[in-house]
C-alpha cells in the first residue's frame, strides 16, 4: 500500500472541533430520552488539580502495564474527547470521540470488607471531619494509608476489567486511557465518587474516628471515677460533673483528728522525782 493512501493525522484544533460537534449530537440524542451528558472538560493541560484527582492519576501511572497507552489517553482527554462519563458503584461508563464514537465500560471490583475494615482502623481518630476528608486536608499518615498502592483505596490492575467498542485489541486502548484520566478529573469536582466506585461509605471513616474518640474519653472518665471513688469512699453513680463535685466536698469535709479523741488517748506514765 502506498504512503498516500494513509489519511494525514488531524491537528489538535481539528480533533477538538470534531469532539465538540460530536458532543452536541450526543447531547441532542440523549435529551430525547430525558438523559443528560456529562463531558469531561479540562482547562489547560493539567488534568487533575486536587488531592484526590492527582492521587488517582499518579496511582494509574505507577503501573507499567499501562504506561504505553497513557500518553494517547492524556491527549484525548485534554482535547475534550470524553463526551460523557458516569461513575457508578463498581463501574464506569463513558462515550469517547475518536474516528467514530466509542462506548467504554470499566468494571472495578469493590473494596473487600476486611480490607475496608483495616483502612478504617488505621485511620481511626485521625480524620477531623467529612470536609477535611473530601478536601484532602489530612495528615501525612492518613494520606499514606488511603493512597497506598497495595493497601489503599485505589484499584489494582487485577481488579479492573476494561472494554471498548473500538477495533483496538489492546487491554487498555487510548479511549479507555482517556476515560481513566477523566475519572481523575471528575474526582476534582466530586471526590466522594471514589468511595461510590469502590462501594464503600466515606462517612464510615468519620464515624470510626468519632467512636474511637468517645471510647477513649469514656475510658478515661471511668478510670478517674473509679480511682477517686476508692480514695474517698464515695459512690460515683451520678454524672461526672456531679460526681467530681461530691468528691471535692468529701475531700474538704474530711475532719482532722479531734481534741477529744486526742485527750482520750492513753498517755505515757511520767515518773515522779524520787523522795
Amino acid at each position: 500500500m502506498s504512503w498516500w493512501n494513509y489519511a494525514p493525522k488531524p491537528s489538535v484544533s481539528e480533533v477538538r472541533a470534531r469532539a465538540a460537534r460530536e458532543a452536541q449530537r450526543l447531547a441532542k440524542r440523549r435529551a430525547k430520552t430525558g438523559r443528560k451528558t456529562s463531558a469531561v472538560v479540562i482547562d489547560g493541560r493539567t488534568i487533575a488539580r486536587t488531592f484526590w484527582g492527582k492521587a488517582w492519576c499518579e496511582n494509574l501511572e505507577s503501573y507499567r502495564d499501562y504506561e504505553y497507552r497513557l500518553p494517547r489517553g492524556r491527549s484525548y482527554v485534554r482535547n475534550g474527547a470524553v463526551l460523557d462519563l458516569e461513575i457508578r458503584p463498581g463501574s464506569i461508563a463513558a462515550v469517547v470521540s475518536g474516528t467514530s464514537l466509542y462506548d467504554v465500560e470499566i468494571k472495578i471490583k469493590p473494596v473487600a470488607a476486611a480490607h475496608w475494615s483495616r483502612i478504617k482502623t488505621r485511620c481511626a481518630g485521625q480524620i477531623g471531619s467529612l470536609i477535611e476528608l473530601l478536601e484532602g486536608r489530612l495528615s501525612d499518615q492518613v494520606l499514606q494509608i488511603v493512597t497506598h498502592r497495595e493497601q489503599g483505596l485505589f484499584p489494582k490492575p487485577a481488579e479492573i476489567e476494561m472494554t471498548c467498542s473500538c477495533p483496538d485489541w489492546a487491554t487498555m486502548c487510548k479511549h479507555v486511557a482517556a476515560v481513566m484520566y477523566g475519572v481523575g478529573a471528575r474526582f476534582d469536582q466530586e471526590p466522594q465518587l471514589l468511595f461510590t466506585l469502590r462501594k464503600v461509605d466515606h462517612e464510615d471513616l468519620i464515624t470510626q474516628a468519632a467512636t474511637v474518640e468517645v471510647s477513649r474519653r469514656s475510658g478515661r472518665k471511668t478510670l478517674e471515677s473509679e480511682d477517686l471513688g476508692s480514695v474517698f469512699g464515695v459512690e460515683l453513680a451520678a454524672s461526672p460533673p456531679a460526681a467530681r463535685s461530691r468528691v471535692k466536698k468529701a475531700a474538704r469535709k474530711s475532719p482532722a483528728p479531734s481534741k477529744a479523741k486526742a485527750r482520750g488517748r492513753r498517755q505515757p506514765l511520767r515518773r515522779g522525782k524520787s523522795a
